[in-house]
């Protein structure tokens, strides 16, 4: 199919979306009313529990979902019978207004109104038990995230042994001891016993075969898929490298982690381990989500001089090899707490206390203090060491401006410092939940900004390759605000990381999705797609019909270029204001409320926008009337050239000096315009020539006819003319008059004359007094004016020296 035949299609598929959007939403079925019977039992349960404080944190979230759901279900049941209640509404309107206190109506409209009323009452019943029932389940849900977030605060603040005490380090080794003879002797019993023996004799080819895939994929297939990205750049187009390259390097995460879930897997298949060795398997997944995605970003953001990686940061090789390899050793820390925090240790900082995913007996507090002061003083050196290379950070030569990136990592840089030295403290002082979500939040909070790098530039490579492998287009807008955009929707995983649930934040867009009041109007974040998509739709829908008829229609028109340029800029005037009220309409924002305040400022603005609004005014008048048009040649306010594009504000006119003036519109109804070429481009020259006293005149008249009718340019009819305007004691003046077929090639015409003027002259013995008259003026219907030939470069030096009219 042609590329211009789809384009008829895709219009008419938007415009069919555009009016779909600006319609109300189709009438949905009548929601049901729900059991309220079961839900008044459900938050009699939830307030119960509430109240005595005794459920942990994994059945608090549970009740909380269950009253989400139900919440959910109270919202739209609060439209029930909608339908029906605004049938009835419109039929008491119908009946007309109650009467007054002491008035009476006909029996038979009083019975009606009764009638009606009662089962407008009926109806409305549902809908109001939803209304309250709704409060009850909002109020619930808000009561369990203040009890969440309390305990959350405790935990932080809680203080607890500290780990320094050299009676905690004894019984925290005696304790991982204990865990691990669990482990061994849970696999040995299970080895030991009939059923465990046969049963895994009969499961050993496939644990065999998950084992062996997952050790190939974590040694040979890590190797394999390092050096792919440098083989598949040689192969690739220049344009096209950094996105394969990206993309392929995304499997030094996914094979080794697809390994190590394969050995998980064949640990769990073997059946020798239950509830004490499979938290620990169980936690293999998380510390390798860790461990390789860190890897890989420490290769993407420090990559190695043999790679086929640009470096996002101004480093230099041996500080790119220092920070890649403390970014590894980072990512191992952060593996390592992964591992042990959630199975093993208590007082792990944002994790959930979910029994499930943990050994039968965790360590005790002080010995998990202990453990975990360890774990931190690896991760805050290793942090420590990266931010001191980050740190380090310099705009490279030349730069005009500093470089945002480069500020944001040095600042970070210096956060992280602090960290690494805070939260070792903070254990150390017996805060070990306080320091492990300093710490790892803090840690996470920086490859997540690494994340982010990494992206912006994918995103640029990406827009470079479709703009067709031109890199400068890297440093284009487009990228820019598809950055930041990213940058937005990465604000929720900020949250995540340093402590937020999930609920919370599904609660904070539930509550956005009420919207806020601003000035009487109810705005919320889809109100505001709704008008931002309707608006987008409605703009583009206008560039198109702007462009068609641009290219298209008006061309085969009687209209020339100014009456076009009208015909456009009034499409696209009316086009923004049907698009402005569409969008406003499909977002359903009502903006009565607004109208005094509208009215209030538009006075205002109205006195501060006079010129503005008269220009505009102006410039309608000059579209519709067309008095001058592009590419006439006018004078205004002193100001003479060619008209080069008229838009609704104002006008641009080329000067003959090749400058730009911009002349307001207002200026062009309200002042003197002098229009040269405006219905015909013939105009009339006027060339002054003395001659001596004792020369004779019919002569001179003669060859001034003569030199005149000779050019190409000069119109017979009316015929040139000579007249003799005066004599004086130095000469006889006289005036040669022509009119010219284009005025635009007049200064040429002048030139011609003067040279033929002196040829004849002197082959005739004709005297010319003193010197040559220097200058001579051309004139159009009667008016001096310049000739627009400087337009061109070859009359530039003409029009310099444009000769002018002299006694």
């Amino acid at each position: 199919m042609p590329r211009f035949a789809v384009l008829p299609r895709l219009a008419l598929l938007i415009l069919a979306l555009f009016l779909a959007l600006g319609q109300p939403v189709l009438a949905q079925p009548e929601q049901e009313a729900p059991d309220l019977a079961a839900w008044n039992k459900l938050a009699d349960q939830a307030e119960q529990i509430l109240e005595s404080g005794s459920a942990n944190d994994v059945r608090l979230q549970t009740i909380r979902d269950e009253v989400v759901k139900w919440r959910e279900r109270l919202k739209a049941a609060q439209g029930v019978n909608a339908t029906r209640i605004a049938t009835l509404k419109d039929q008491i309107a119908a009946l007309g207004p109650a009467p007054a206190e002491g008035q009476t109506e006909p029996e038979e409209i009083a019975a009606r109104r009764k009638e009606l009323g009662e089962q407008l009452a009926t109806l409305q019943a549902p809908g109001l038990q939803a209304v309250e029932a709704y409060g009850r389940a909002d109020g619930i849900v808000a009561q369990i995230d203040q009890t969440l977030r309390a305990r959350q605060t405790f935990a932080l603040i809680r203080k607890t042994p500290t780990p320094l005490n050299p009676a905690n380090w004894g019984p925290a080794v005696a304790e991982a001891g204990q865990v691990a003879s669990h482990i061994y002797a849970e696999a040995r019993g299970r080895w030991d016993s009939t059923a465990g023996a046969s049963g895994f004799s009969e499961r050993l080819p496939v644990f065999a075969g998950l084992l062996l895939v997952a050790l190939l994929l974590l040694s040979r297939g890590r190797r394999w898929v390092d050096s792919l990205p440098s083989r598949l750049s040689a192969r690739a187009s220049e344009r096209s490298r950094a996105a394969l390259v990206f993309g392929v390097s995304l499997g030094q995460i996914a094979i080794p982690l697809v390994g190590l879930i394969l050995f998980a897997s064949a640990l769990m298949f073997s059946g020798l381990f239950a509830e004490w060795g499979l938290p620990l398997v169980m936690s293999l997944a998380g510390a390798g989500v860790s461990f390789f995605s860190g890897l890989w970003l420490a290769r993407r953001l420090f990559p190695a001089p043999d790679t086929a990686v640009e470096p996002p940061l101004p480093m230099g090789e041996e500080r790119r090899a220092k920070a890649r390899f403390r970014a590894t050793l980072l990512a191992a820390s952060l593996a390592l707490h992964q591992l042990f925090a959630r199975s093993v240790l208590p007082l792990s900082g944002f994790h959930s206390q979910n029994d499930s995913d943990t050994v039968p007996q965790r360590l005790s507090e002080a010995s998990a203090g202990v453990w975990h002061f360890l774990l931190v003083l690896f991760g805050a050196f290793c942090l420590l060491r990266l931010c001191n290379v980050l740190r380090g950070l310099r705009q490279p030569e030349p730069a005009d401006t500093p470089d945002y990136r480069i500020r944001v990592v040095s600042f970070l840089a210096m956060m992280g410092r602090l960290v690494a030295v805070i939260a070792p403290l903070l254990v150390a002082a017996g805060y070990v939940t306080a320091g492990n979500a300093l710490l790892w939040s803090a840690i996470m909070t920086l490859a997540l900004v690494g994340l982010l790098i990494i992206l912006q530039d994918f995103i640029a490579d990406l827009y470079a390759l479709a703009k067709g492998g031109d890199r400068s287009a890297r440093d284009a807008l487009m990228p820019v605000l598809i950055g930041f955009a990213l940058i937005l929707l990465s604000l929720p995983v900020f949250a995540l990381i340093w402590g937020a649930r999930a609920s919370d934040l599904a609660e904070a867009w539930t509550k956005a999705q009420q919207g806020f009041s601003l000035g009487g109007v109810r705005l919320s974040p889809m109100a505001l797609l709704t008008f931002l998509i309707v608006f987008a739709i409605g703009y583009f829908l206008t560039n198109f019909v702007q462009g068609a008829f641009r290219s298209s229609i008006l061309p085969k028109t009687r209209l020339d270029a100014g009456g076009q340029n009208a015909v456009t800029s009034m499409i696209g005037y009316v086009g923004v204001a049907l698009a402005a009220v569409f969008a406003v309409t499909s977002a359903g924002i009502d903006l009565t409320s607004l109208a005094f305040v509208a009215g209030a400022l538009s006075v205002g603005i109205g006195f501060g926008m006079q010129q503005v609004v008269s220009n505009f005014v102006s410039g309608i008048i000059l579209l519709v009337e067309r008095p001058i048009a592009v590419g006439d040649w006018i004078e205004v306010g002193g100001q003479q050239g060619i008209v080069r594009k008229m838009a609704v504000r104002a006008t641009q006119i080329q000067t003959f000096d090749r400058t730009q003036v911009i002349v307001p519109n207002s200026n062009l109804i309200t002042q003197p315009v002098t229009n040269w070429t405006r219905g015909s481009l013939a105009g009339r020259i006027i060339v002054p020539i003395t001659v001596g006293v004792t020369a004779d005149s019919r002569q001179v008249a003669a060859l001034l006819r003569e030199i005149a009718e000779d050019q190409p340019t000069v119109l017979v009819n009316p015929a040139p003319a000579v007249l003799l305007r005066s004599i004086t004691p130095t000469g006889q003046n006289f005036e040669l008059r022509a009119v010219l077929s284009d005025i635009n090639g007049g200064s040429s015409i002048v030139s011609e004359i003067n040279h033929q003027i002196l040829e004849r002259f002197a082959a005739a013995g004709i005297v010319l007094p003193g010197s040559a008259r220097g200058a001579q003026d051309i004139y159009l219907h009667q008016a001096e004016a310049e000739a627009p030939a400087a337009l061109s470069l070859a009359d530039a030096q003409d029009e310099k020296d444009r000769p002018g009219r002299s006694s």
